[in-house]
C-alpha cells in the first residue's frame, strides 16, 4: 500500500449503526470503541439506534460499514436482527454481535454474524475487532452469509 493509500484509507468515515435499547450501552460500547479504533482505517460516524426500525431504516438507506448490535436487546435482540439482515440484504454490511456471556459466542454465530465482542466491552480489544470488520469491507471481503 502506498503513502497515497494509507492517507485515503485514515481519512475515510465509516458510518456504524449502534443498536441498543439502552443509551448507557451505546455510550459504553462507542466510548470502549472511540472514533477511531485503529489509525489506518478512518475515523467512525456513529449512527446511534434505539429500535429495530431505526437500524432496518438506515442499513436499508445504504452506504452502512459496519452494524454493532445488543445481543441482548428486548424485543428485538441483535442476534436475530442480525440473521434477518443476513438473509435479506444484498450488500449487507458487516455485523458484529455484542454478548453479555462467552457462552452466548455460539449464538451468534447462529445469527452469521462476522464477529462478536463481550459485555461489558473491552477496550482494549474493541478498537481491534471493530478495525478489523472495517479493513475487510474496504478489502471487499464478503461477510458471512
Amino acid at each position: 500500500m502506498t503513502h497515497a493509500d494509507h492517507s485515503a484509507a485514515r481519512d475515510q468515515v465509516h458510518a456504524v449503526v449502534l443498536y441498543s435499547p439502552k443509551v448507557e450501552w451505546r455510550q459504553a460500547v462507542r466510548t470502549a470503541i472511540g472514533r477511531r479504533p485503529a489509525a489506518d482505517v478512518g475515523r467512525i460516524e456513529w449512527i446511534e439506534c434505539a429500535t429495530y426500525d431505526e437500524v432496518i431504516e438506515n442499513v436499508d438507506r445504504g452506504g452502512v460499514d459496519l452494524a454493532i448490535l445488543d445481543g441482548e436487546a428486548q424485543p428485538t435482540g441483535g442476534m436475530g436482527l442480525s440473521r434477518q439482515m443476513k438473509y435479506e440484504l444484498d450488500d449487507c454490511p458487516a455485523v458484529l454481535v455484542v454478548v453479555a456471556r462467552e457462552a452466548d459466542r455460539w449464538l451468534a454465530t447462529w445469527s452469521l454474524a462476522d464477529a462478536t465482542l463481550i459485555y461489558p466491552v473491552d477496550p482494549l480489544s474493541a478498537g481491534d475487532v471493530v478495525a478489523q470488520q472495517l479493513r475487510n469491507r474496504n478489502a471487499g471481503v464478503p461477510v458471512l452469509r
